[in-house]
């Protein structure tokens, strides 16, 4: 089956008595055993249950991986991944990451005795004088989050094997729609289901899939030991929203494009961040990696930062708020909102500003979010 077939159908047939269209939800909190060790396959649903084995098998169909599990965050299937190391272990990470995993790596892990290096991965060369002996994993955010900055995958994870690594690769940005880590070498791909794979701000959840089996089990041992999986009704809005990730995915992208390149020729913009811009230096790479370019973005706003509140405050569509990946268009400011807790040396190394404004493309009709826009910009102007 092609992915659109794979998203619609996939997991979903797990009704037996009345062949109901849609997966049920098992509310359950338990399941009774016939007699001592015997069950019909699940004892407590934290350790598993039928509808989040809907949505984990149907998500690693789509990203090609061997298994699945779905978590009560994105944080929650960050953590998740985190069980694999043990104190003494070091870590590689983007420098230009998500806020929270930022904050995850930097103030959490250290306090477990796992220790983490910040690094620019586009620099294969900073990224090899950065593996020691107690390295173990590379953490990859591809496209960056927000300055879609480009990690090519397939050289960082043939690198990692070199030194016998794990790589990681957090794909919420561009969903396997657009783009399937595992293609490429890495060995565990995660989301944030409340993003693209939900697409409808209604949910928050995460998904972590291992490229091998073993991979895959270990993943769901330690969510279950560490209880970070997540409830039956979050995995069936998700399953419900992944049916139609695919023509979203392309309604997100046309906006974005058009967005993209009327921002680059605004006179009160700096420079557009945006994977499908002939402007964006990785070109090359983003052509043989990446199968599109997804609906974030982000510019530089040609203002002082005391006057971007009055540009967020003149828009009627754009909602000034923190996620992305929804049917509604976002903007945020990730300096003091997404990503306020790397503190302002992490966000000046990161190369963000306070100028920088981060957009989530809704699925709204283009004319109206340039109007909207505008409307922004003239009160600023």
């Amino acid at each position: 089956m092609r992915d659109e077939t794979k998203a619609v159908h996939t997991g979903v047939y797990a009704d037996g008595s009345y062949n109901s269209v849609t997966t049920p939800i098992y509310p359950s909190s338990t399941f009774y055993f016939d007699k001592v060790g015997v069950n019909k396959g699940y004892d407590y649903t934290r350790s598993g249950n039928p509808t989040r084995d809907a949505l984990e098998q149907n998500v690693a169909a789509l990203e090609g991986g061997s298994g699945a599990v779905a978590c009560a965050t994105g944080m929650g299937a960050i953590t998740a991944c985190t069980m694999l190391f043990k104190s003494g272990d070091h870590v590689i990470a983007g420098n230009d990451i998500y806020g929270g995993t930022y904050r995850l790596f930097s103030q959490v892990m250290p306090r477990l005795g796992i220790a983490v290096s910040f690094v620019n991965l586009r620099d294969l060369e900073a990224v090899q004088q950065n593996i020691n002996d107690n390295t173990r994993a590379i953490w990859i955010e591809t496209p960056s989050n927000p300055l879609l900055n480009v990690v090519d995958l397939q050289a960082v994870a043939s690198l990692a094997k070199q030194h016998d690594l794990l790589t990681f690769c957090d794909n919420t940005f561009l969903s396997p729609h657009f783009q399937r880590p595992f293609d490429f070498g890495i060995d565990v791909v995660m989301h944030s289901t409340t993003k693209y794979l939900n697409g409808h701000s209604d949910v928050v959840g995460g998904i972590v899939i291992g490229r091998t089996q073993e991979l895959a089990e270990r993943l769901l041992w330690f969510a279950n030991a560490i209880g970070v999986t997540c409830s039956p009704f979050d995995a069936w809005l998700v399953l419900r929203g992944v049916k139609t990730l695919h023509p979203r995915m392309e309604t997100h992208q046309s906006n974005a494009m058009q967005l993209a390149g009327w921002l680059e020729q605004h006179p009160e913009v700096q420079r557009v961040y945006y994977t499908g811009l002939e402007s964006h230096p990785q070109r090359e790479l983003i052509e043989r990696q990446q199968k599109g370019h997804g609906g974030m973005l982000a510019f530089d706003i040609d203002a002082p930062a005391e006057r971007i509140d009055d540009f967020f405050a003149a828009m009627e569509l754009f909602i000034l708020a923190e996620s992305l990946g929804g049917i509604e268009s976002l903007i945020s400011q990730p300096w003091n909102m997404s990503h306020a807790s790397m503190g302002e040396a992490g966000l000046k190394a990161s190369g963000m500003s306070p100028q920088t404004i981060r957009i989530s493309t809704g699925i709204e009709h283009i004319d109206d979010l340039i109007e909207d826009l505008e409307r922004g910009f003239a009160a600023i102007g």
